[in-house]
């Protein structure tokens, strides 16, 4: 009998911010709130996912994302017509997580409530940090207290799965300072933490005209004192950038991890899938959306379609795929999960791990995949070794 195949989740990508942080990487780009085309972009997305409904094979959706931009400049009454007609289209698992990023300084008490009534389970708040000048050197358009606000609002709308983003390494940070982010973050009670350093990436204005950034020993300092501080308050780290109450990880970006498939629908949105061939081979393939949210509104009525690109994972590059993902796990991946999720044996996976095992950079084989915490310091040398074997 063939293994099922892997568990099925939904990205759902927003482009719009009301301003493009320096920063930021992510296919976003600025728009007043009463500009945004909802009605068009609703047609749209469900037109991007009536394209990809074959590539669902059948399967319930486990967790769905959506990501941006800033998607909660959307309306609630937009995010619960959408999710209605992809329940037409798509059974949706019986415990599904949904969760939504939500900018502190786009939302009030209202919006949470219609968020929550639509379906929404789980929220994600982009607080990045609660003092006031790395704030304006990140250029967010909240406060600290906005931001305290605005997760008070979320819980008395009902939500009690909650994630705080919070950066570190920030402009002329301190250690002192980044302990008193973490402090106030904490203060409030969230179920999850994803706390991770600002890094400089290509095409940002950041990466253009670079802020001074703390040094290297004092980055050090931070994460060494941050991880403690929050373990200590009962989050405990199971990725590497991401901490959380017992049973209050992110399932969806769990998924991810652990090699699962997802649908990605939206402008710039990426999917990863599974499909089988009449011979019951595996095909594992990622392929993304047009990035341009006027050029991807034009895609609704184009033959065409909504798809910019695909790239199949050749079998040999599959164990560095499936490590670069698994590794990020700081339990790790069990080994049988490689077999039911690409259909070819552990021994091609094992080869390619031995000599980072010898150094120490791997533990549990042959049961698990999973990085040791030197490996988890030095990740990128870990996946350097595997990809050379």
């Amino acid at each position: 009998m063939a293994e099922p195949l892997p568990p099925l989740s939904l990205y759902i990508h927003t482009p719009w911010c009301v301003r493009k942080c320096p920063y930021c990487d992510f296919n976003s780009h600025e728009s007043s709130t009463d500009e945004l085309p909802e009605a068009a972009y609703l047609k749209a997305l469900l037109n991007d996912l009536d394209g990809d409904l074959s590539l669902a094979c059948e399967r319930e959706i486990q967790t769905i994302f959506i990501g941006g931009g800033t998607p909660s400049l959307l309306s609630p009454a937009f995010y619960d017509q959408l999710f209605k007609e992809i329940r037409h289209r798509l059974p949706f698992s019986s415990a599904i997580e949904i969760t939504l990023e939500a900018n502190p300084g786009t939302t009030e008490q209202q919006r949470f409530i219609g968020y929550r009534d639509a379906g929404i389970n789980r929220l994600s708040l982009g607080v990045q940090s609660f003092r006031p000048e790395q704030l304006s050197a990140l250029g967010r358009i909240h406060s600290g207290q906005e931001a305290v606000n605005a997760v008070h609002q979320a819980r008395e709308a009902g939500f009690d799965n909650l994630n705080i983003d919070l950066m570190h390494g920030l402009p002329k940070q301190t250690p002192v300072q980044a302990m008193e982010d973490i402090d106030q973050a904490l203060s409030l009670n969230p179920e999850h933490l994803s706390w991770y350093q600002l890094t400089l990436e290509p095409n940002t204005a950041f990466f253009s005209h670079p802020p001074v950034l703390p040094e290297e020993e004092a980055l050090w300092d931070i994460q060494e004192a941050g991880h403690h501080r929050l373990e200590q308050a009962g989050l405990r780290r199971y990725e590497i950038s991401a901490y959380a109450k017992q049973g209050q990880q992110s399932r969806h970006n769990i998924n991810y991890w652990q090699f699962g498939d997802y649908l990605g629908i939206g402008a710039g949105a990426h999917g990863k899938l599974t499909t089988v061939d009449s011979q019951g081979a595996r095909h594992i393939e990622r392929r993304w959306k047009t990035r341009q949210p006027e050029a991807y509104l034009r895609r609704s009525n184009d033959p065409r379609g909504f798809v910019a690109g695909k790239q199949p994972i050749a079998i040999e590059e599959l164990p560095l795929e499936f490590a670069m993902n698994a590794l990020r796990l700081t339990d790790g991946v069990a080994m049988d999960v490689w077999t039911a999720y690409t259909g070819l044996p552990t021994s091609m996976l094992l080869d390619r791990l031995q000599s980072a095992y010898e150094k120490g950079l791997l533990m549990e084989m042959p049961k698990k995949l999973r990085a040791s915490p030197q490996g988890l310091l030095f990740l990128n040398e870990l996946l350097t070794l595997i990809s050379d074997e």
